[in-house]
């Protein structure tokens, strides 16, 4: 469809009409100005100000010290703990807010869970053998973690997709105690739909607190609630939530540090503009700072694209805050041709990825760094939030060029088993001694060598003490 049959948006109340930046990566090249707001979009990172991560670092010093007390002060503060002060629900109170879910929202939650779950279950990695030389062996030992916390965005916008995508593959994963941390809304109650959706999982508690002090909770314990410090601690957040699981990293493990919700649009003149402005629109509803970019290497495609964009805002209803984040942080990158703009796309390493292109599965193939990609017209970025069954918690800032989707593997560790016999070890010798004395580490080279002494208990017996420098066994 061409920009001649996408007419002109009606004007907003205002009489203004949204116009969304544009970044020329052709001027790139030559106009050193545009390539620093290139550069930026790309160095853009996941990290919070120093200034909340100092402040986070505070709260959960008072968390360490001062325990509940210190949760309850700063959900006071800060908002999203309950009117009662009451911090930990238990399982029997989550089965019944289980049991109070409309019908419509259980089925919905029910096959969302049986869709991760379905995904889930084909990433359980193996346990793997491997013998190096005859007498050496390693196993690669597959090994869920003990406990998890998963944090859920909650209070004036809660997520119960968000529990489902954090708890069902650590359950897949075999992980032994799973609590969840989610704040409560404004009027001082847990969101209904966050407890049922825990109670449908059967978690072994939600702990109702917010931001920082509830990544204080789960990452120290909460000792006046029975609640011990979990393993590991996962699950999408604020820039708050994101400090907060920076700062524990040293004690437990995180996921991976989440910044705000990003999406891009990968399109040519092939697609439907009311599709790719739905799309971009989509990203911008996640919050007023979420990017949400359309590459393209047609300008009349993009302007269609914009069009539609203003067409769809006039009719939804949060359209203050769509225009807010598409004002502030949508943009239109204009590339000279596809391979410039997969290059982008790739330096870039957006979050959400769409990509609705003629030549479709050649350019998927290529792209390499993306959260989560979405093939074709068909596949709304909201299917994947909530119904695909693959996971929407997700790389941002740039980290999809090392990271992935929250999975399975997240929630277990390998652990090394080395198995090594007399001859084994014989065969390593020479090389342990060599390197130990290479490296000045005496006593390394010794650990070895005590065990072909003649008094040695392994030895004693049976072979001679001494033993040629091929490390062969000597004849019987």
């Amino acid at each position: 469809m061409t920009a001649a049959a996408n007419p002109a948006p009606p004007a907003s109340p205002t009489g203004a009409r949204l116009r969304l930046r544009r970044l020329d990566l052709v001027s790139a090249a030559t106009d050193p100005a545009t390539a620093a707001e290139r550069d930026v979009l790309f160095r853009r990172g996941a990290v919070p100000d120093p200034a909340v991560r100092e402040r986070a670092r505070a709260v959960l010093a008072e968390v360490r010290r001062d325990g509940a007390a210190a949760v309850r002060s700063n959900n006071e503060q800060f908002g999203g703990g309950r009117s009662d002060g009451r911090l930990v629900l238990e399982p029997a109170e989550l089965a019944a807010a289980r049991d109070a879910l409309a019908p419509d929202v259980r089925r919905a939650l029910d096959q969302a869970i049986d869709h991760v779950r379905r995904f889930a279950a084909t990433q359980v990695p193996a346990t793997t053998r491997t013998e190096i030389v005859p007498g050496v062996e390693i196993e690669r030992r597959w090994t869920p973690l003990a406990s998890v916390g998963c944090y859920v965005p909650g209070g004036s916008a809660p997520l119960p997709s968000s529990l489902v995508m954090t708890v069902v593959p650590a359950q897949v994963a075999g992980v032994g105690r799973i609590v969840v941390a989610s704040p409560a809304g404004s009027d001082g109650r847990e969101d209904p739909l966050i407890a049922g959706a825990a109670g449908l999982l059967e978690v072994d508690a939600l702990v109702v607190a917010g931001g920082v002090q509830a990544i204080g909770a789960l990452a120290f314990g909460l000792p006046e609630s029975g609640l011990g410090p979990v393993d590991r601690i996962v699950g999408p957040g604020s820039a708050w939530v994101t400090a907060a699981k920076l700062e524990v990293a040293g004690e437990v493990g995180i996921d991976l540090p989440a910044g705000p919700s990003e999406g891009m649009v990968l399109a040519d003149a092939s697609a439907d503009p009311s599709i790719v402005a739905a799309d971009l629109i989509t990203q911008a509803e996640h919050g007023p700072d979420s990017p949400a970019l359309l590459v393209t290497w047609d300008p009349g495609f993009a302007d269609a694209v914009e069009a539609a964009v203003n067409r769809q805002l006039v009719t939804l209803p949060r359209r203050a805050i769509l225009e807010r984040s598409l004002a502030e942080h949508g943009r239109i990158v204009l590339a000279p041709d596809l391979d410039a703009a997969i290059a982008f796309v790739n330096d870039y390493a957006p979050e959400h990825l769409s990509v609705e292109v003629e030549d479709l599965e050649p350019t998927v193939a290529r792209l390499r760094n993306a959260g989560s990609l979405f093939v074709g017209p068909w596949a709304p970025e909201s299917a994947g939030d909530y119904a695909t069954g693959a996971n929407h918690v997700l790389p941002t800032g740039g980290l999809a060029r090392s990271s992935g989707a929250l999975a399975v593997e997240n929630y277990g560790k390998f652990v090394q088993v080395q198995r090594v016999t007399r001859d084994g070890l014989a065969a390593l010798r020479a090389t342990i001694g060599t390197l130990a004395g290479a490296e000045g580490l005496e006593a390394h080279r010794a650990a070895v060598e005590i065990r072909f002494g003649p008094n040695s208990a392994s030895t004693r017996g049976s072979t001679p003490a001494s033993t040629p420098a091929r490390d062969e066994e000597p004849p019987a």
